[in-house]
């Protein structure tokens, strides 16, 4: 096994720090289409863009991307998606903090 100097290993995470900082701004740019409740993803986690249960919203859930405050927002697990900020889905974890 090969073992990692201080300035490879500082090389990696910089390189991964970087390509995950990008990827987080490519989910974002390619997330156009608001996710509709006849998605079928959506009807697989029972999504609805307005939330029912009392403290979970997609916009306190950690999954969601982009700037608080936005309506409409790209979210890690319906890809190329827009979710509302007041929807709820089944796969809801709260943000941690």
């Amino acid at each position: 096994m090969k073992s990692v100097n201080r300035r490879d290993f500082l090389k990696l995470s910089g390189t991964s720090l970087i390509g995950l900082t990008l990827g987080s701004v490519a989910l974002r740019a390619n997330a156009q289409e608001q996710l509709q409740a006849d998605d079928p993803s959506a009807k697989a986690l029972n999504y609805t863009a307005a939330s029912t249960v009392d403290g979970a919203k997609c916009n306190n859930c950690m999954y969601i991307q982009g700037a608080d405050g936005e309506q409409h927002r790209p979210c890690a697990i319906f890809p190329n998606k827009l979710v509302n900020a007041n929807g709820w889905c089944s796969a809801w974890v709260k943000r941690p903090g």
